[in-house]
């Protein structure tokens, strides 16, 4: 081979080395991006998509659990009993949900899609602590909204205290779990709504969960991304019920915005914050990153509801327009009588968890406990994929004295738990395996970057590697001669100063003549000390030297080819 083709290949294997460092560099940066814009194109939603089954309906069993605080000493709760509300938590009254999107329409002009919710609920004896024919007593919700609407006027006083009377209507209620759930129940009010207001009173009877099971409505229309033009975007809720912002709160509190569920952003990080939206509450609900966790192997990010999700102003400013029209609870609540029919009705976490103490401290027979109330969504950090999701809300009533309505005049206002709900859905290890994909591929791709990195640097730094490398192991001749440019540049400076001094004169005019005479006025004899190497075996001590060290030799044969004279 000769020596240009060797120098080709030589400046080939440097351009290798260059251009795998720029992939690499380029692969760090945007490997991520890139794997996520290839995943899109094949996760989007559509009706030919392949998470288009999952996402209609879902391949995971659902269990619906209800909890309904019954009250066992209402006849106590008016001012001055010396007692607290107390209360005893029934359940759970397990039901099998089998959920369905309906009404289903594309909207390729903004890449989203818009459909209904329709869930069927089976209820689960063997899953149950309880019976659906459990008599229960909670608060006679009904009974005061009427009475907080009819005491706006003096009339609307008199008629609703006499309607009190001719119905024995009582601060509590008594009926079934199955009528408090699903089935619903009659009230006297309701049927007077109907005749005298039917607009205000589109229903007929009314539960905790009425009309939910088999209905379309309950939820509302809801619009959504699909991820076409954006993954990121996909599952991410646009309008509800056509709407953009709800108008329950204020500002940004009423913005509908988040998750349904399903689908969360990709390419998650500890910092960020999830919004997941409830149609319920008329508003999203943040989770905030608080551990990483196992799930079947695959790590994932927990999302829980802090105390960030449930404040009104307290703690987080931003969060103050959530304080209805100025009436600031304390934190823990969240007012929602704009999505209750006006009713006084306040969301909290189970048991009042991570609640002022003050509502606690009102009642008896709550015991907030994380493990069992805290509500959470795990989620793969990559795909954005929901793998463990459990916990739920607490719907609690506002009760509170009315002047002029002689059943409420007297009570104390205090904070009346009702019932709580929760979804508990984990992922099989099957699916589980499917999702670890992802993050498997994402390291692949980060380790391709590593050996792109690599392999570009040993390329590039190859050959001058070698030649410093031939340098420090080759023969005195070639390193004298790789050093005559350095002993050059110290005879340049030599004469530079030579020629300073004679213009300054003085004494050190005569010794400025010349290079070797600038030097022999330390010394008589000049050498250059040079340690005599061995190509193969290193140093080399010559037995006939007579100096000191036998290491070392004085060379001062100025024929010497060690020896550089100027």
């Amino acid at each position: 081979m000769t020596s240009r083709v060797r120098h080709c290949a030589r400046l080939g294997i440097v351009a290798l080395g260059i251009c795998c460092i720029v992939a690499g560099i380029y692969l760090f940066r945007n490997w991520i991006d890139m794997f996520t814009r290839m995943r899109g194109k094949e996760m989007a939603l559509s009706p030919t998509s392949r998470s288009y089954e999952g996402w209609k309906v879902s391949p995971l069993p659902l269990n619906f659990d209800v909890y309904i605080f019954n009250w066992t000493n209402p006849e106590y709760f008016y001012i001055g009993s010396g007692q607290k509300p107390r209360f005893e938590q029934l359940g759970p009254y397990r039901f099998r949900e089998k959920p369905d999107k309906v009404d289903i329409k594309w909207h390729n002009q903004n890449y989203s899609v818009s459909f209904r919710k329709k869930s069927f609920f089976y209820f689960d004896e063997e899953g149950s602590n309880g019976s659906l024919s459990d008599v229960i007593t909670s608060v006679n919700t009904i009974a005061h909204a009427g009475a907080r609407h009819a005491s706006e006027s003096f009339f609307g006083n008199i008629m609703l205290n006499g309607v009190n009377s001719a119905y024995s209507q009582r601060i509590s209620i008594t009926t079934t779990a199955e009528e408090f759930l699903f089935k619903g129940f009659e009230h006297p009010f309701i049927s007077i709504g109907n005749v005298l207001s039917p607009s205000m009173v589109p229903f007929k009877r009314v539960g905790y969960q009425y009309p939910r099971n088999g209905s379309a409505e309950f939820d509302g229309d809801i619009n959504m991304f699909t991820g076409a033009d954006d993954i990121a975007k996909m599952g991410q809720i646009h309008t509800w019920n056509n709407m953009t912002h709800t108008g329950a709160f204020e500002g940004a509190c009423g913005q509908v915005m988040g998750s349904m569920g399903e689908f969360f952003p990709p390419n998650l990080k500890p910092k960020d914050t999830v919004y997941m939206y409830m149609p319920k509450m008329c508003r999203a609900v943040p989770l905030d990153y608080t551990e990483t966790v196992t799930v079947h192997g695959v790590t994932a990010y927990k999302f829980s509801g802090t105390d960030h999700a449930l404040d009104n102003g307290t703690v987080y400013p931003e969060t103050k327009c959530f304080c209805e029209e100025g009436d600031c609870q304390p934190i823990g609540v969240i007012n929602i009588r704009k999505c209750a029919q006006n009713s006084s009705v306040f969301m909290s976490y189970p048991h009042f968890y991570k609640a002022d103490p003050s509502y606690l401290e009102a009642i008896e027979g709550l015991s907030p406990d994380q493990s069992k109330h805290e509500f959470f969504m795990t989620l793969e950090p990559n795909a954005g994929v929901p793998m463990d999701v459990g916990g739920g809300f607490q719907a609690n009533y506002l009760m509170e004295p009315i002047p002029g309505i002689s059943l409420f005049r007297n009570v104390p206002r205090v904070m009346l738990p009702m019932m709580w709900c929760e979804e508990r859905v984990r992922v099989t290890e099957d699916i589980a395996a499917d999702i670890a994909l992802v993050p498997l591929i994402v390291l692949l791709g980060q380790i391709v970057t590593g050996i792109l990195l690599a392999g570009g640097l040993i390329c590039t730094c190859w050959y001058p590697t070698r030649q410093v490398t031939q340098l420090c192991h080759g023969d005195p001749k070639a390193k004298a001669m790789a050093l005559r440019p350095l002993a050059a540049f110290g005879g340049v400076g030599a004469s530079a100063l030579n020629s300073s001094a004679a213009n300054a004169g003085g004494a050190t005019a005569a010794a400025a003549t010349a290079p070797g005479t600038l030097l022999r006025t330390t010394h008589e004899r000049i050498g250059v000390r040079l340690l005599d190497y061995r190509r193969d075996s290193g140093l080399h001590e010559d037995q006939n030297s007579k100096e000191n060290s036998p290491r070392e030799r004085l060379i001062t044969e100025p024929d010497s080819p060690d020896v550089i004279v100027r």
